[in-house]
């Protein structure tokens, strides 16, 4: 006995309609707030979600775009915010790629590839900088300072670096 795939087509469409529908709403929410972490964290879960579903399916190149997003969610997550409203762009150009893939399965298409320069912009290394504000700059250098060693701390002796033991 064979699989139904039209049917588990159709839960993926309905899945991913849904999924997409979550990171639609959530780049909106980043656009004003681009350190909003509900939204970021939805982002992310959606990804690996529309991911995990299309790769199941064959659906290969979904799959990869996905799973490129989600790799691009991880960095956001750790720099706890979208760096750039350049970052943000990228981001909904990656929504709409894949609402176009899901829509070539919804007309029993194979989903395109995705665009060579989207993959290669998703695999750059993340803009520490880009747009932040000289207050969140200030904000980022003082967590830095107070990261440090301090000459009273446990890794410094009399303002000197501690010595490693032999």
């Amino acid at each position: 006995m064979g699989l139904d795939m039209a049917k588990y087509r159709r839960i993926f469409l309905e899945e991913a309609a849904d999924h997409l529908g979550e990171i639609s709403h959530s780049l909106l929410q980043l656009e004003k707030e681009l350190a909003s972490v509900d939204a970021i964290d939805t982002i992310f879960r959606m990804a690996h979600s529309i991911k995990s579903m299309a790769a199941s399916l064959g659906y290969d190149s979904v799959a990869d775009l996905a799973h490129r997003m989600e790799d691009r969610m991880e960095h956001v997550r750790t720099a706890g915010r979208v760096r750039s409203q350049g970052e943000l762009a990228l981001l909904f150009r990656c929504l709409e790629t894949l609402e176009a893939m899901v829509e070539a399965v919804a007309s029993e298409q194979d989903p395109p590839l995705a665009e060579e320069a989207l993959l290669a912009e998703l695999a750059e290394e993340p803009d520490g900088g880009g747009d932040l504000t000289q207050a969140a700059q200030a904000a980022q250098e003082a967590q830095t300072e107070r990261s440090a060693p301090t000459p009273d701390s446990p890794e410094r002796v009399g303002g000197e670096p501690k010595k490693a033991r032999s």
